[in-house]
């Protein structure tokens, strides 16, 4: 029998960790909460969930030098996934509350839908289709998203969007 894919949650004392713990779990994967940098780069995949605040998240992530382990597993090549708050992070900053710098990994910002139009309703919260990016170029990788009915809807809460720096790297909208 084949070893489980083990994957580190990455613990940064806040975020949805143990729901999506749990949800690899009963996947069948080898799940790990840690802020520890060994036990993170010896794991197969990562994830940097989140829920709450950028520079509460940021300032926690700089107090447990988590900085360092995610930049660290990224260079490594093995899959990295950013789910809400934790892929904002990723990015150059935020004005989020106050402008705050994130890991820098992704070029560009995360910005507050009511900055875009006083009249939007923050935070959004509702289903929406997603609208792919005609001719996006996926650099010859499998296309990620290729058994999603583009008719389906996705449940959204957020207040905040990313903007990259180069619009070639937006795949999706909404």
């Amino acid at each position: 029998m084949n070893k489980p894919y083990k994957i580190a949650v990455i613990d940064y004392r806040m975020s949805n960790m143990f729901s999506i713990k749990n949800a690899l779990t009963v996947l069948g994967f080898d799940v790990e909460i840690t802020s520890d940098y060994s036990t993170i780069v010896s794991c197969d995949g990562a994830i940097l969930p989140g829920v709450g605040s950028f520079p509460e998240a940021m300032k926690h992530i700089k107090e447990l030098k988590l900085d360092v382990s995610i930049n660290d597993f990224i260079a490594s090549g093995k899959p990295f996934l950013g789910i809400c708050l934790g892929f904002q992070l990723l990015f150059n900053k935020s004005n989020e509350i106050k402008d705050t710098f994130g890991l820098g990994i992704l070029s560009g910002e995360v910005k507050s839908f009511s900055a875009l139009n006083d009249k939007v309703r923050v935070p959004h919260v509702g289903w929406n289709n997603i609208i792919r990016k005609p001719n996006f170029d996926i650099k010859g990788a499998s296309d990620p998203l290729e058994n999603i009915n583009y008719e389906d809807y996705f449940y959204f809460v957020h207040s905040c969007y990313v903007k990259p720096s180069n619009d070639i790297d937006i795949f999706t909208t909404t």
